[in-house]
């Protein structure tokens, strides 16, 4: 009776309550929705993705085209120097031959340059320019700067065009482009057996250009040059070259001022060189020899040395003199001191170090006046062989034969003794900025000479001939 009653009275208020709690939707179906949508919009996402991707690398391996016009990434600038000044050259003002020689770069197949990422096409052929463009004895010349394009890289290149004289457009063929996107200047040279080749150098306006044909080394120690370049406008010069094949390659300089743009070989050949096993450097090898202070040479490493001091200096091995003034090592490698003089002319000096496995370097040369040049102390300033090979500080002395004592004076200060050996070899120390002096004194307290220590080379005194700069030269 009393559970009846309970149960009948409960119920009815449990029920009551039940229906009172809020019971949640079932979450299932809104999550199933919004994943479905999620998914939906990650697989455009990755389409469209996808998509980009094979367009951007068709793109970017030429297989997609691109107009030339499409704005791209710079990668490398053109020498401002160059593309500045106004076209130079005969060709400037003839815009028929310009606009057909532009339709012919666009399709020129020779024009695409390769490079570590690919080929390089030609882009907006509109922008394809005039730097330089004249006729020469049997020849037409032009060079251009055209835009190139890889993908959405992009760049621009100078470019050499040559044909004969009086050449329409359709007879221009491709000469060679820049390599560097920073030099000022654009050399080129072209020779052909058995007929007069050419050189042709282009340089920023106003500046003055020289080829120059074989040096002379006067015996007062400076060095003279026949230049055989004729100016062809501002800032460019133009040479004729003999049928037969030149000794060596001439050197170009491009200055204006003090400003010295390039100096350097004028690369391009054939030369007909120095044959290094030939009768006439067996003979100056042999001279070489007697007398000499040090370590011998051994024939590879002299050879070599003269070699490349001939090389150097552009002399013939006949009717040149090379003495051997020292020999010993350098950085655990064979080194020498020695004099190159032409006949009637300066005495060069050169000291180098090195052997067939590490290669060679050059550490002096320096150009002296042939009066008193064997009783001049020559010191150079040791370098690191690291990079650049910055001088270290320390000095290497060669003392004249019949030196008895030599001294350094370092700026103002009171002269130093330089300790030598048997073989009239000594180091000292200098710091790299200061300059010094070298003394060496006979027996009874004369002077014997006097030589001041050059400074190491700037990369422009590097490219020419000893005696170009102040570094390689005594004479003021």
């Amino acid at each position: 009776m009393t559970r009846s009653f309970a149960r009948s009275t409960l119920s009815p208020a449990l029920r009551a309550a039940a229906h009172g709690v809020g019971v949640p939707e079932d979450p299932w179906p809104a999550f199933a929705r919004r994943e479905r949508h999620h998914q939906l919009t990650r697989l455009i996402r990755t389409a469209l993705a996808a998509a980009v991707g094979v367009a951007l690398v068709g793109v970017q391996t030429n297989v997609v085209p691109l107009p030339g016009w499409a704005p791209g990434i710079a990668v490398a600038a053109t020498p401002t120097a160059l593309l500045d000044a106004p076209p130079r050259g005969a060709l400037a003002g003839d815009r028929a031959w310009l606009d057909t020689l532009r339709a012919r770069i666009s399709t020129d197949s020779a024009v695409r340059i390769d490079a570590p990422l690919g080929a390089w096409k030609v882009g907006d052929r509109g922008r394809i320019r005039l730097i330089y463009g004249s006729d020469q004895p049997g020849h037409r010349v032009a060079l251009v700067a055209v835009p190139l394009r890889f993908g959405l890289l992009t760049r621009e290149a100078l470019v050499w065009y040559v044909g004969p004289a009086g050449a329409d457009a359709q007879q221009m063929r491709y000469g060679g482009h820049s390599e560097g996107d920073d030099d000022p200047v654009m050399t080129l040279m072209q020779a052909f057996p058995g007929q007069a080749g050419f050189a042709v150098v282009v340089g920023p306006a106003e500046s003055t250009v020289s080829i120059s044909g074989d040096p002379r080394y006067t015996s007062r120690g400076t060095v003279e040059y026949q230049d055989i370049a004729r100016a062809d406008g501002s800032g460019v010069g133009f040479a004729v070259l003999p049928p037969e094949p030149l000794p060596l390659e001439p050197v170009v300089r491009v200055s204006r001022g003090d400003q010295v743009f390039f100096q350097g070989g004028l690369g391009g050949g054939p030369y007909a060189g120095l044959d290094r096993t030939g009768p006439e450097m067996d003979a100056l090898v042999t001279a070489a020899r007697r007398p000499a202070r040090g370590t011998p040479l051994d024939d590879a490493n002299l050879r070599n040395f003269v070699h490349t001091a001939l090389q150097d200096s552009h002399l013939p091995a006949a009717g040149t003199t090379v003495r051997v003034r020292w020999s010993g090592s350098e950085h655990g490698r064979a080194a020498a001191l020695l004099t190159v003089q032409p006949a009637g002319g300066g005495v060069i000096a050169y000291a180098m170090h090195g052997d067939d496995r590490t290669g060679w370097s050059t550490d002096l040369r320096l150009l002296l006046p042939a009066d008193g040049a064997d009783q001049r102390p020559i010191g150079w300033r040791v370098r690191t062989e690291d990079g650049a090979r910055p001088p270290t500080g320390e000095v290497r002395v060669i003392a004249p034969p019949d030196a008895a004592r030599v001294t350094v004076t370092v700026g103002g200060a009171p002269p130093a003794t330089v300790a030598v050996d048997a073989t009239n070899a000594g180091t000292t120390r200098v710091p790299p900025d200061q300059p010094a002096t070298l003394t060496a004194y006979s027996r009874d307290g004369g002077v014997l000479g006097t030589t001041p220590l050059p400074s190491v080379e700037s990369d422009s005194d590097a490219g020419g001939l000893p005696g170009d700069g102040p570094a390689t030269r005594v004479t003021p």
